[in-house]
């Protein structure tokens, strides 16, 4: 398996029943924000990841923002979740994920990674040996950094014979 493929991708987040990870077996889920909670830079909270949110706290999944966004952004945001988070996460270094798992008491097989992008999100959850699910982004960023990620992206997932979950 390459590196660059998620182990599951879900059109969004909260398409992914708690039942899903029960069966799966993961008890933890660390969450990218931009473009996987909310829009790039967004500071409010859709209902539908709410609602996602509260059904996954009442099943008993542990969530814990891990994001490459600076403090500023980040915990503000987790506040308003009440989630945990690790800001400035240096994905797709894997020492955030080693972090939450210390921070919360889990191994590894226990956790998943979601997020919206394969070379930071998807990368770092396969390197760190954890589920990545990859959801698509919520809207496609205006920078021509994102623009050729992006492009970039499409031609991996090309080769990834999986199916949409």
């Amino acid at each position: 398996m390459s590196l660059f493929y998620p182990c599951y991708r879900f059109r969004r987040i909260w398409e992914i029943a708690p039942e899903w990870f029960t069966v799966h077996q993961i008890s933890v889920v660390l969450l990218d924000v931009d473009n996987t909670l909310t829009t790039h830079d967004n500071p409010e909270v859709p209902d539908e990841a709410r609602r996602w949110i509260a059904q996954m706290q009442k099943a008993g999944i542990k969530l814990l923002i891990l994001s490459n966004n600076r403090p500023e952004r980040v915990e503000p945001f987790a506040r308003k979740l009440g989630l945990g988070c690790i800001a400035n996460a240096a994905k797709p270094l894997t020492r955030g994920v080693r972090r939450a798992g210390e921070r919360l008491g889990v191994q590894k097989r226990e956790m998943a990674l979601i997020g919206d992008q394969i070379f930071t999100d998807i990368l770092c959850g396969n390197l760190a040996g954890i589920v990545s699910i990859l959801v698509e982004p919520m809207e496609l960023e205006r920078f021509l950094f994102f623009k050729l990620k992006r492009a970039a992206e499409r031609v991996v997932l090309r080769r990834d014979r999986r199916k949409e979950l």
